[in-house]
């Protein structure tokens, strides 16, 4: 309610609170000021409202964090003085940190505005409305010529602790953005045309974003690739929002239109979302908050990369949305032994090879002994990580969930590949070539039956797998669940009981999760293998 001069005891207390606070929200919290216990708005008097801030920044400076005054409101209180509360956040990076990280993938139609939005957002200059912002993006020559994104490319926009935005604009390199950024937010960008959707199928499943953003055209509206976006978005459980770019090119009639599609197609029974229309910075705190509290709300922003209509909006939510998980679920994670997914392989001159991708459980430091596998014929090789990079700036300690790069110095670059994992060597991994799933077909053309080849993606892990068996049926038709087993083609992989699976074939398409596996277990040497008996019966 309030916090005016309190006595000393009283105020270690709260600093013991507002640490407290911080560590369960990972390093963030909102307090809100003139709220009684019961959630009463009283509001505060100027007086009282100046003196608690006072009191609030005392206890900020002893823990050692940051505050920014979100909003305030004034209420309607039976008094003649103007009564108000304020919204406050406060911020401290974790000791063991160097900031708060959050990874967001960008989904949308081709040529919905997704590059460009990040452009504007990552360099800070609007654009030109022919697609300039979008060029520092992209990666491969054909790239910009086309104006088409085909591969995955990962841009950073930070925050510093008072909530101000940090990027290219003025900061000269990706270090300089890290070092004064409280926070950081990663944007994946994945490709919007169809012909690219198994790469950003694979964006979605290995990169393991925190939330998503879909971006369709306000002239446009939801075409092409966007509803299997949407779909793929809500089948992975990745929380998504909505922005509606280009609206400088089209009538507010045209816009308004797009918005009413969207909203009614979020109320379907499918998706059973709530949407929130974001039109001042006061909806954009809110959407934040709720957001993060309850799944089902989906804001939607609407702005204009190029006249930079409402961009602060979004800007003020991306600073606010907290993190997913909280610190106790970190730290259960990195109790466990180290395992790492790889998702992509460099060579660097000078360095040797490169892979990056997330931990996704453990702690991974420098100079650490660890495995990788599973090679063609099932085998794990030993290799050495000589230095670790995170966002391109030097790191000793990996943590669970983060994303980095690993250079692992000499090691030969042909005996890896995308799907891989880099676990501690007493882990002793369990590989499959088999491997049964509960699944969904979500849409096919005929019938799914026995001998059917299609395409797996589970996690970082993608290849071409035969149905061997339909449990209880002899084919699913569209709809339908049932317990299949898989045979990958190739080579056997590393999978875990319960991971999500999506898998497509043409227009067929599918999700559900791994309920069996038939490990091959491989010894050392590799030499010795032998099935797990009682797995499978055949």
């Amino acid at each position: 309610l309030k916090l005016v001069n309190p006595s000393q005891y009283r105020f270690e207390h709260l600093v013991t609170q507002m640490k407290w606070r911080l560590q369960e929200g990972r390093g963030e919290a909102v307090y809100q000021i003139g709220v009684e216990d019961n959630g009463l708005l009283v509001g505060l008097s100027e007086e009282e409202m100046r003196a608690s801030l006072k009191t609030l920044r005392r206890m900020a400076e002893k823990v050692g964090a940051d505050i920014t005054v979100l909003r305030e409101r004034e209420v309607d209180y039976d008094s003649d003085v103007p009564r108000k509360i304020t919204e406050v956040l406060v911020r401290k990076v974790p000791d063991n940190q160097q900031f708060l990280d959050l990874r967001v993938a960008v989904l949308g139609n081709v040529d919905s505005g997704k590059s460009t939005l990040l452009g504007v957002l990552t360099q800070g200059e609007l654009d030109n409305g022919r697609g300039r912002a979008r060029l520092n993006l992209f990666r491969h020559l054909h790239e910009i010529q086309s104006g088409r994104t085909s591969s995955i490319s990962f841009e950073i926009l930070g925050f510093n602790s008072k909530g101000e935005v940090v990027n290219y604009s003025d900061s000269r390199t990706a270090e300089e953005i890290c070092e004064s950024s409280s926070k950081m937010i990663t944007f994946i960008d994945l490709a919007g045309h169809h012909k690219y959707l198994k790469t950003t199928i694979f964006g979605l499943t290995s990169y393991c974003p925190d939330f998503a953003m879909l971006v369709v055209s306000a002239n446009t509206g939801i075409a092409g690739t966007t509803r299997e976006h949407l779909g793929l978005a809500m089948a992975l459980k990745v929380p998504f929002f909505i922005v509606i770019s280009k609206v400088d090119l089209c009538s507010k009639a045209t816009m308004e239109r797009t918005v009413k599609q969207l909203e009614r197609i979020l109320k379907q029974p499918g998706c059973n979302k709530l949407p929130l229309l974001v039109n001042s910075d006061d909806d954009a705190v809110t959407a934040a908050q709720q957001f993060a509290q309850s799944p089902n709300i989906t804001p939607i922003f609407t702005l204009s990369s190029v006249s930079g209509e409402n961009l602060d909006l979004l800007k003020v939510f991306l600073n606010i949305l907290p993190p997913l998980t909280n610190s106790k679920e970190q730290e259960e994670l990195m109790q466990q032994l180290t395992e790492f997914q790889v998702d992509e392989i460099y060579t660097v001159p000078e360095v040797g090879t490169v892979v990056g991708g997330t931990l996704s459980s453990g702690i991974c430091r420098e100079g650490e002994n660890l495995v990788v596998g599973p090679t063609d014929d099932g085998k794990f090789l030993r290799l050495k990580v000589c230095s670790i990079q995170r966002n391109r700036s030097a790191c000793r300690v990996l943590r669970a969930g983060q994303a980095a790069t690993l250079a692992l110095g000499p090691f030969d670059r042909s005996l890896l590949r995308k799907g891989m994992v880099m676990v501690s060597p007493e882990m002793n991994p369990t590989i499959c070539s088999v491997f049964e799933a509960e699944i969904v077909l979500l849409f096919h053309a005929t019938t799914f039956r026995k001998g059917f080849q299609v395409t797996v993606h589970v996690g970082n892990v993608r290849q071409t797998a035969i149905v061997e068996k339909i449990h209880g049926k002899d084919k699913l038709r569209t709809g339908e669940k049932a317990v299949v087993r898989f045979r990958f083609i190739k080579h056997p992989e590393y999978l875990k009981i319960g991971a999500k699976l999506l898998f497509r074939e043409g227009v067929t398409k599918g999700i559900g999760h791994v309920t069996d596996l038939q490990a091959i277990t491989t010894k050392e040497n590799g030499l010795e293998e032998s099935l797990v008996p009682g797995q499978l019966s055949f």
